[in-house]
């Protein structure tokens, strides 16, 4: 028992030397910026020489298959911000869609996450094959919540 004590006992000078932290020192960059603070956006660019993604082709889908189809895409995104935005924006608006917006929402959805995200908050612009699109616009006037609506994910069915 004596010898197990022996091992736990440490001498001053086999402790690691304690770094002391000072308020005037100058602070490193952070490695990982928060999301969504201009740090962050800054170092995510998206690229701009990838052409735009192509929905899988799915001939003689029903339009209340795609309709549902959409609104579990848009509850299971990936990133909680992207999935309560395009989940309550499903929510509103898919119902009213006619198979044409139900296409071109499919579209969107092919895109990342994030960029999705930041075009509809205004944090990026988007490309040409978004800017002026009816539905983006849509997209961002349910984002800017302007009604200050408390928003929750829709239940899926």
């Amino acid at each position: 028992m004596q010898r197990s004590l022996a091992y736990l006992r440490l001498t001053r000078p086999q402790l690691a030397p304690v770094r002391r932290l000072s308020l005037s020192a100058p602070r490193r960059k952070d490695p990982w910026p928060l999301p969504h603070s201009p740090e962050h956006i800054a170092s995510t660019e998206s690229p701009t020489d990838f052409p735009p993604p192509t929905p899988l082709p799915r001939p003689n889908e029903a339009v209340e298959t795609t309709r549902a189809r959409l609104v579990y895409q848009s509850r299971k995104r990936g990133t909680l911000e992207s999935d309560l935005l395009l989940s309550t924006f499903a929510q509103e608006h898919l119902a009213g869609m006619s198979a044409a917006e139900l296409r071109e929402y499919d579209k969107l959805l092919d895109e990342p996450d994030w960029d999705i995200y930041y075009w509809a908050t205004g944090k990026r612009t988007a490309p040409e094959r978004w800017a002026d699109t009816p539905l983006l616009k849509k997209l961002a006037v349910h984002a800017r919540n302007e009604g200050k609506a408390t928003r929750r994910m829709p239940d899926l069915f």
